[in-house]
């Protein structure tokens, strides 16, 4: 078929770029595209129907996490695109390079219809995601939908992902084309290639660190690319360097004899730090008493770091998620899917015959760690409600023998101290803040669909509540998705915040859970998950009623092809300290 509206142009550009999905909850702005999407382009990319455009723009947040390969969310203007703007901001601090298509009602005033038109448009639709995306765009004419689009995307995808904006007029896209619009040349630019390190500073940093006697590896979003995850391993392995995950992505496999991840002492002893594609250095090598707001240093004075990946490129101008500076030794920028192969190489040259003996010590350690976390994995095992080592023990057991995937929450690291979680695409990183988990876990599973894995979600009672709707979508889907309540039947993070406050001023904690407390009523989760047509069970609290409840889940998937949620009840965590 031949383009003949506007909005046909970018269903060519959606369609020539390899975009398969598109998020949405319908709006008027964007009918034009609607139409286009489905006549002209045949449902491809194919859409996929949000009860909100926050859900929307989360589910292709997950999507591109697993696959690398942007996913567009389409909001409606103004209003759409305010819904939307948190699930935007947490693209960008999780680095995936989502495409958020918008729309405005007419620029040409004589063609917008009395009042809602008004409304609904803006001078610049992008000025109110503008401070947290990488770009954004609002073409004033077809012509320019091409390089428009080509530029966003080109802009996305360039480490350090993030998200961009593309806002497109009504009237654009409903108008006829006067003569046709070819966006080839666009779709067939080439792509950026990745930034490699200066290669003196890469030897220099070899130097450092083949001749570092306490060598530690902190590692955050290396692991979003399979290449940079693999290189980490035999980096660590060559030099028997104890590596710190810090889970913006799995960088190392939980049940690898050198993953130290949440072990003070190996930092507490460590004359070098290599970091690796972290965001917030000062955070990973300090820690705060949330109490006093005292900032203790995790490593020794005069310990030497070198810092690689892009960090100075990903921050925001309005955002202060880049954390507090940290001064480093050595400041290397670039990809590390690139520079840790030539570093590995760099640093082999120059091997020491000490690393062996250093790698056998750490294993021995390590497994040390290993006994004493099951040991602790044990306490108050039958207690009812459950405790999160229990539920996530469990979990493992029913799961283990299947081809799963976990979709963001570990249970308080119980999963990710007891699961063998052994490559990216079994985890693709840590759960984000309240309202993207159960987003963020049905594009999860869509970037599954048909490859026959299990999509397991330790979903928190106060995320669904922000987005229950999201479980519509699954079920419409048909996706493969065990959903298990970790269910505390609070906003516990921000009671445990009352609590704090309370033993700080010596005012009564009996009274930090108002405003906190989801017991009066109990949201029924099991009943609210029915209704959108998954299979349910629950309310459970006796632990003995965990495993067999789900096998008969995962039965389910199996056999019936829809999704099953469990909503187990979790005991609230003792308070911490220190984080």
């Amino acid at each position: 078929m031949t383009a003949r509206y506007g909005s046909d142009v970018i269903v060519d550009l959606l369609q020539g770029f390899g975009i398969e999905y598109a998020a949405l909850n319908p709006g008027a702005t964007y009918r034009g595209l609607h139409d286009s999407i489905v006549n002209y382009g045949g449902n491809k990319p194919e859409i996929i129907t949000c009860t909100h455009e926050e859900i929307a723009v989360a589910i292709a947040h997950g999507y591109t996490k697993v696959t690398g390969k942007p996913m567009a969310a389409i909001v409606h203007d103004v209003v759409g695109l305010l819904h939307s703007a948190m699930a935007i901001y947490y693209a960008h601090i999780d680095r995936v390079p989502v495409l958020v298509l918008g729309a405005t009602g007419p620029l040409d005033r004589s063609k917008r219809r009395p009042y809602i038109d008004w409304i609904h448009s803006a001078l610049v639709q992008g000025n109110a995601v503008r401070d947290y995306v990488k770009w954004d765009d609002q073409p004033a004419s077809v012509a320019d939908f091409g390089p428009s689009f080509a530029r966003g995307y080109r802009i996305a995808t360039t480490e350090p992902a993030g998200p961009v904006y593309l806002c497109y007029d009504a009237g654009l896209q409903e108008d006829e084309l006067a003569k046709p619009v070819s966006v080839k040349a666009e779709i067939a630019a080439a792509r950026p290639t990745a930034v490699q390190a200066d290669p003196g500073a890469l030897e220099h940093a070899a130097h450092l660190i083949a001749h570092a006697e306490r060598p530690v590896i902190v590692a955050e979003y290396a692991g979003r690319h399979p290449a940079a995850f693999s290189e980490l391993r035999r980096l660590a392995e060559l030099l028997g360097a104890p590596v710190i995950d810090l889970q913006g992505r799995l960088n190392m496999a939980t049940r690898h004899p050198l993953n130290f991840t949440g072990s003070d002492a190996v930092l507490a002893d460590a004359d070098l730090v290599l970091s690796v594609d972290v965001g917030d250095l000062f955070r990973a090598l300090n820690r705060l008493d949330r109490t006093t707001y005292e900032k203790q240093r995790r490593i020794p004075e005069g310990c030497t770091i070198i810092d690689l990946g892009l960090m100075e490129l990903r921050s925001s101008k309005w955002s202060e998620d880049i954390g507090q500076f940290q001064p480093v030794d050595l400041s290397i920028v670039a990809d590390t899917a690139l520079a840790l192969p030539a570093l590995r190489e760099l640093i082999a040259q120059d091997a020491s015959a000490l690393w062996p003996g250093r790698r056998a010590r750490l294993e021995k350690e390590n497994a040390k760690l290993r006994a004493d976390v099951e040991t602790q994995s044990r306490e108050n095992w039958d207690g009812s409600p459950l405790v999160p080592a229990r539920l996530a023990s469990e979990v493992w057991n029913a799961i283990k023998g299947e081809d799963w995937v976990l979709s963001a929450n570990d249970l308080e690291d119980w999963a990710w101290k007891l699961w063998d979680i052994d490559s990216p695409v079994r985890w693709p990183g840590r759960s984000l803040g309240t309202a993207t988990q159960i987003g963020i876990s049905v594009g999860v599973a869509l970037a599954h669909r048909g490859d026959g894995k299990l999509i397991v979600d330790i979903q928190p009672d106060g995320d669904l509540l922000f987005d229950p709707g999201a479980l519509w979508t699954a079920a419409n889907l048909r996706l493969p998705m065990l959903l298990v309540m970790y269910n505390n039947r609070a906003y516990y993070n921000d009671w445990e915040h009352q609590l704090r406050v309370a033993e700080k001023r010596g005012t009564d904690k009996a009274k930090a859970n108002i405003g906190m407390d989801l017991s009066d009523p109990a949201p029924d989760f099991a009943m609210l998950a029915k209704s959108f047509g998954w299979y349910s069970e629950g309310p459970i609290d006796d632990p003995k009623e965990v495993g067999p409840a789900l096998k008969r889940a995962i039965d389910v998937i199996r056999k019936e092809g829809r999704p099953a949620l469990l909503d187990t009840i979790v005991r609230k965590r003792e308070l911490t300290r220190f984080r």
